[in-house]
């Protein structure tokens, strides 16, 4: 059996989450799926998945092998397209990541034009709210929101978000006035673990180097921008999110910005892609795409939130 197949069919099987799934994506039977898998079992002397009826997990072993797996697919991939990625259409399975709201009210929508305009590529859109590598996990396009640090990855520049407090014109009608951070620890925080669960910080004050925390017990704890969105635009409470996550109902006066001049500095969004991986084509043509409709959202954004 050829190794660099039975590499395809074993990455397949964890893209998928099963036997069968891999099989419906390559074309091939469960118990081929099977015998690829088992055949890299024997090649490597280690179990690379444990396996029941339901599920399929990835050994110790199988992480490390997976992650070189990955690489070694994609640099063949990508040597492959050296010859020819010039007289190439773009074609396909183009793998993007984003944080879960980023995904869903940024990313998705876009994808239908971009699915419309290039049907020979199929997308993975995978939508997570966690630390993501962008080679081990055989990622091509990747949007991010934070300051940059990696140098192995090329970065596109599409904007810029803040983070905001906001609550609904009823509950500020209802409870005390907001002049400084400090005044939140009175208030009834709708609190997220990426923005603070117990606590948020703010810039130092003037006269000041130390950032200013502000300590609180969270009234309504969410694990989802959404809920804390519908919670606050219900009147239960403040939230931080980003100033996208509210662009909407800011704009439809459901919610307020509070606290405009205690704000950190903007935060930078980019698109990332490995070096080398512009030169394929389905990811020159998505980033291409993207890029200039990223830009124009956040510029709209930004002149929105100052209007």
């Amino acid at each position: 059996m050829d190794r660099i197949d039975a590499m395809k069919v074993f990455i397949a099987t964890l893209d998928e989450g099963s036997l069968a799934g891999a099989g419906r994506r390559l074309g091939r039977s469960p118990a081929a799926v099977s015998r690829a898998i088992a055949f890299l079992e024997t090649h490597t002397g280690t179990a690379l998945l444990h396996r029941t009826t339901r599920t399929i997990k990835l050994s110790e072993a199988g992480e490390r092998y997976a992650a070189a797996c990955r690489r070694i697919l994609t640099d063949l991939e990508e040597a492959d397209l050296l010859i020819a990625h010039e007289r190439s259409a773009p074609r396909g399975l183009l793998t993007i990541t984003a944080p879960v709201a980023a995904g869903e009210d940024l990313l998705r929508p876009m994808l239908d034009d971009f699915i419309a305009r290039f049907p020979a590529i199929s997308v993975r859109l995978q939508m997570l709210d966690r630390p993501v590598s962008l080679i081990d996990e055989g990622i091509d396009v990747a949007l991010r929101i934070a300051h940059l640090s990696d140098s192995t990855l090329i970065a596109i520049p599409v904007g810029e978000v803040r983070r905001v407090v906001a609550a609904s014109p009823r509950y500020l009608a209802k409870h005390p006035r907001i002049r400084k951070p400090a005044d939140l620890a009175q208030h009834q925080i709708i609190s997220m673990t990426h923005f603070g669960l117990d606590s948020w910080s703010f810039p130092t004050s003037s006269g000041s180097t130390i950032p200013q925390v502000v300590q609180f017990a969270p009234r309504f704890i969410v694990n989802t921008v959404r809920a804390a969105v519908a919670s606050a635009v219900d009147g239960h409470g403040i939230t931080r999110l980003f100033s996208y996550h509210v662009a909407k109902e800011v704009k439809d006066k459901s919610l307020r910005i509070v606290l405009p001049d205690s704000e950190h500095a903007p935060l930078p969004v980019h698109l990332l892609t490995p070096h080398g991986r512009l030169a394929v084509p389905k990811v020159r043509a998505f980033v291409d795409f993207a890029t200039p409709r990223l830009r124009r959202h956040f510029r709209q954004l930004q002149l929105d939130s100052t209007a």
